[in-house]
């Protein structure tokens, strides 16, 4: 449902944009307008980057000016049009082009070969297109590996049609650009008779007709196969925008263009798909188009301006969702867009676009209408990997945020003078010129245009914007953060949920040693590609356990999100306890209706290093034969297994692990098969070897099972890689990847490994780990490690539920979870963790939640045993006899504001304790 207070701003946005507009109908008007130009070349003269765009475009055309010159039909020969049959009409076949027909008074636009962009074929540069190439054989292109030129049907030469036409496209845009700003004819007579050859074939041809009649029917455009790639839209538009006095002053009938318009206005209105990015990529185009049409009654059919700014940004149809009703996707309490990160951040900067045009026009401040925008960016940074780069699950890879987003707020800020929140966006891209993950210089007009001249001097800490776990539900994501600087380790955990999500189960990400070390697989060729179909899109490619070998449901539109069951700390809070976060998910995989639950925990060693704890259970609901296969992939050149007294395992080659068994295709993907039994516990080395630096180590500490399989092999490389989270001269290679196979329920019994990254020659924080479970409740999962200075040690006690129970000679546990690290030479507490536990017993302390299981921290400090608590509860503690009682000293919003005795136990005389009634963020017991 629309809502309402939105509706009724942009109501009174678009009766602005009308008012203005339409009493100054001069062109240009989209980027600028002729009573700002000498601002503008002032501009030019004075900053480098922006004169260096203009420079590099005038150096650009310089040849195709010859060209020209010498031939004035050069580059109008070279469009992708039906020259010689002028066929007027267009069919397809699904997702290819099947032919045309028809004819037409003049030549017409070709329509592009397929929607699958990828191919194996070559697109020519335009200096090789043959001139007014049109031939019933379809495309003579060269083969990639071949070398050889081949005839081949459009639909299989990818976007070689489409791209043709928008690079000739582009050049007219920068030669339209560059007449009005120097006036020079020779630019106007290169421009002028590509641009309405092109505009007279495609007012003279018809939209596509899907032969299939599939959906394919209801996203096609009038140049391409989705109409959220009609970029030659933006070039069309913006050379009229820039060419219109002259076209006028040469009393060029105009009927045609603005015919055009209005036609590719209507099918981006009436095709599309209008519940995801779809709508605003469209928008945008529709902004162009909107923007550059005159008033609605200056046509007969009464689309102009207004009628297209309308359908933008207010008026929804069944293929195009409004801007205004787009923005109510966004998870309002997070601002995630409900898409993988890549595509979400893009959509921001699509609506920092459309907005920006927008106030161009109008000078309304049309972004601070909407606050879930500025809260977007901000919170895109939860994206982000220690390294700056953003987490790949999905459709997407380890790329940085779009620094365009920035500019774009920035430009805003200043054009209203909103000087604080400036500052601190301009430190934000400070920090990524810095870190050398941004350079800025124009790459288009739009950022010639709209871009800030310079950014203000000042710093911003971008860890100020993340923490340490980060909870996005509309996308199924959790995210954990400990340490900094080298000692940075981050997790993220994914499920499946929303647009462009892979089948991958619970997943993770790991990133740890400065680079992503357990990375996704990111996507394939692309959407359409057997290899993406078959392997990057499903469970095979991620880091996740399969049951069956046929672990599987639909990638791209998902829904089958985890269930966060415990988390801590909580999403985006803030704890004095930084020494553990974790989460435990659930999730029911549907092919095979198995119950999976994934615990994961980032635990901080008193070196500052961490190390990873990773528990997957999973069973299948029916009784009966089944199999669970966890599989990790690390980079790195090496991988070796050992046994727990470290001598290497013999491993031999093996057939498993294939569809010919009976798994997933994505199998088949797997090379270098080879596989060993083993029931004890064992460790396995992922060695990344770089020069001039010492190995990178990953060490996974696996706990043992009767009869486990377990099997090296060689994943595909992962595209969501990049030089940002992985050495650049192994983006390319094959991923070492290990496999551990259960031929039994995997619950009771769950896999168990610790991560233990670091750099070999320094120290490494753990010495040992060792795996236990209890008789008497067999669910219960202990894991001991004992750390590098080989006196301190962490047992982790994990239940299933909050309702299980654990016991052991030092500890009873009602409850989820309890992490408790101890010194063999104080013989003290170091830390006690509790999370979901309704009861703890350890030693001389007694913990017991007064109603709802808690979680709970006791850290030994200087100061005291330092006491956090998210619910009431009674602290029961070690009393030594005497007359001095432990004193509880109570802090809110950081200052004390009481203090009490402790009671002494009438049960139990070396006991004493306290009751906390509320939760509380900093209590002190003193010792």
């Amino acid at each position: 449902m629309r809502n309402t207070k939105l509706h009724i701003v942009f109501i009174l946005s678009l009766l602005m944009t009308s008012l203005l507009i339409g009493q100054e109908l001069e062109h240009p008007r989209i980027y600028v307008s002729d009573k700002n130009k000498s601002k503008f070349l002032q501009t030019i003269k004075d900053v480098a980057w922006k004169k260096e765009l203009v420079e590099k475009k005038i150096k650009n055309l310089e040849k195709y000016l010859a060209y020209c010159e010498e031939d004035p039909t050069w580059l109008v020969s070279r469009l992708q049009m039906n020259w010689n049959t002028k066929h007027d009409k267009v069919y397809l076949k699904g997702g290819d082009f099947s032919h045309s027909e028809g004819s037409a008074p003049v030549p017409t636009v070709r329509y592009s070969g397929t929607r699958d962009w990828a191919t194996d074929y070559k697109r020519p540069k335009l200096e090789d297109v043959e001139p007014y190439f049109d031939d019933p054989r379809g495309l003579y292109l060269e083969h990639k590996e071949t070398k050889k030129k081949e005839w081949i049907h459009p639909s299989e030469g990818g976007f070689a049609i489409e791209k043709i036409n928008q690079e000739i496209m582009q050049l007219v845009e920068d030669a339209a650009f560059l007449y009005w700003l120097t006036g020079e004819q020779k630019y106007v007579e290169f421009a002028s008779p590509v641009f309405f050859t092109y505009i007279d074939g495609m007012h003279h041809r018809d939209a596509p007709i899907d032969l299939n009649n599939s959906n394919q029917q209801f996203i096609s455009g009038l140049a391409t196969f989705e109409v959220i790639h009609e970029g030659i839209v933006i070039s069309l538009v913006t050379a009229y925008d820039f060419l219109y006095n002259y076209f006028e002053s040469e009393s060029r009938d105009l009927s045609n263009t603005e015919a055009v318009f209005q036609k590719w206005g209507d099918q981006i209105i009436k095709y599309g798909i209008p519940d995801n990015n779809w709508n605003l990529f469209q928008a945008r185009f529709l902004t162009y188009i909107a923007l550059v049409l005159e008033s609605n009654d200056s046509y007969k059919n009464g689309k102009g301006r207004e009628y297209y700014l309308d359908y933008t940004f207010n008026i929804s149809t069944d293929r195009q969702i409004s801007v205004s009703e787009s923005l109510n996707v966004y998870d309002q309490e997070t601002g995630i867009w409900p898409e993988s990160p890549n595509y979400s951040v893009h959509v921001i900067t699509t609506l920092l676009k459309i907005f920006t045009l927008l106030d161009n026009g109008t000078n309304a401040n049309e972004i601070a209408k909407y606050p879930i925008l500025e809260k977007a960016v901000l919170a895109s940074f939860q994206y982000l990997f220690p390294s700056g780069y953003m987490v790949g699950f999905g459709d997407g890879g380890h790329k940085t945020l779009p620094p365009e987003n920035f500019e774009l707020l920035i430009a805003n800020y200043r054009k209203y003078n909103q000087k604080e929140k400036e500052e601190l966006i301009s430190g934000f891209l400070s920090e990524f010129i810095s870190n050398k993950l941004y350079k800025r210089r124009a790459r288009d007009l739009f950022n010639l245009f709209f871009y800030v001249d310079d950014i203000v001097e000042s710093k911003a800490d971008l860890e100020a914007l993340t923490t340490s776990t980060f909870y996005a539900p509309n996308v199924s994501l959790f995210n954990q953060r400990l340490g900094e600087g080298d000692n940075a380790l981050m997790l993220s955990t994914v499920g499946s949920y929303g647009n462009h999500a892979h089948a991958n189960g619970i997943s993770i990400e790991l990133f740890a040693n400065n680079y992503v070390v357990g990375p996704d697989s990111g996507k394939g060729p692309s959407y359409w590609h057997p290899t993406f179909r078959n392997y990057y899109a499903r469970m095979p490619a991620h880091n996740t356990v399969i049951v069956d070998g046929k672990s599987n449901y639909n990638n791209m539109r998902t829904y089958h999100p985890f269930t966060l069951d415990n988390s801590f700390p909580k999403s985006g809070v803030s704890s004095l306890f930084n020494k553990v976060t974790f989460s435990k998910v659930s999730f029911l995989e549907p092919e095979t209706v198995s119950n999976q639950q994934r615990f994961s925990a980032i635990i901080k060693s008193n070196s500052g290093k961490g190390y990873v704890v990773d528990v997957f259970r999973s069973r299948k609901q029916k009784e009966g034969a089944q199999k669970h296969e966890y599989i990790y992939r690390n980079i790195g050149q090496t991988l070796d297994v050992y046994d727990e007294n470290s001598v290497a395992l013999d491993f031999l080659k093996t057939d498993e692990l294939s569809s010919k068994k009976g798994d997933l295709k994505g199998y088949d993907f797997f090379s270098g098969k080879v596989k060993t039994t083993n029931s004890k516990d064992i460790k396995a080395l992922f060695t990344l070897k770089e020069v001039n630096k010492p190995n990178n180590i990953t060490k996974l500490w696996i706990k043992g099972s009767d009869n486990q399989s377990v099997y090296k092999v060689k994943s595909p490389n992962s595209n969501a890689l990049s030089e940002g989270t992985a050495p650049k001269e192994i983006l390319k290679d094959s991923l070492q990847t290990l496999i551990i196979k259960r031929e039994e329920a995997a619950w009771n019994n769950p896999f168990a490994v610790v991560f233990n990254p670091y750099m070999e020659g320094e120290q490494n924080s753990i010495e040992n780990v060792s795996y236990s479970n209890l008789k008497s409740n067999p669910n219960t999962q202990i894991i001991e490690v004992l750390l590098s200075d080989k006196t301190t040690s962490d047992r982790i006690v994990l239940n299933t539920t909050e309702n299980d129970i654990a016991e052991t000679k030092e500890l009873y546990q009602k409850g989820l979870l309890s992490i408790i690290r101890t010194s063999k030479s104080t013989e003290e507490l170091e830390f006690m963790f509790l999370s979901g536990v309704s009861k703890v017993d350890y030693k001389d302390w007694t913990i017991i939640a007064s109603m709802d299981p808690l979680t709970l921290s006791i850290e030994n400090t200087e100061e005291g045993y330092l006491v956090q608590n998210d619910k009431p509860v009674t602290i029961n503690l070690p009393y030594k006899k005497g007359s001095e009682r432990a004193k509880l000293m109570l802090y809110e919003n950081g200052e004390l504001v009481s203090t009490r005795n402790a009671v002494l136990n009438r049960n139990k005389s070396h006991m004493q304790y306290f009751k906390l009634e509320k939760a509380y963020n900093k209590v002190i017991i003193t010792k």
